[in-house]
């Protein structure tokens, strides 16, 4: 993990890589999704910074989809800042969430042997 990401991030981090897999199973559904919540998100976040990652999420939207597995995985400043606007809520589902989340606390001390 790169410097800098605390608890948080790396939890989120965990996440985004689950949605990664729900990206690479389902790509068209997944990414309908990600532009129907980017679209209420815009609507209440016009201006400010989340607005300024909002319209970079539009652009990878936009793209491809090998840019937002990019984004969803990756340890960059960048990557963890659009991670915290993320347009992919309801990807997983409940079950699925909980289940990462639930390795993440299990795995998140360093085992020791």
């Amino acid at each position: 993990m790169k410097i800098g990401a605390n608890r948080s991030d790396r939890r989120s981090r965990w996440l985004n890589i689950a949605v990664a897999g729900e990206l690479v199973r389902d790509p068209d559904t997944v990414l309908r999704r990600a532009r129907a919540n980017l679209e209420l998100l815009q609507a209440n976040h016009p201006r400010g910074q989340g607005a300024k990652w909002l319209r970079e999420w539009e652009k990878l939207l936009d793209g491809s989809v090998d840019e937002v597995l990019d984004v969803l995985t990756s340890q960059t400043p960048r990557a963890r800042e659009l991670r915290a606007n993320s347009p992919f809520a309801g990807v997983l589902s409940s079950e699925d969430r909980e289940n990462v989340l639930h390795a993440f606390q299990t795995h998140l001390q360093p085992r020791v042997s």
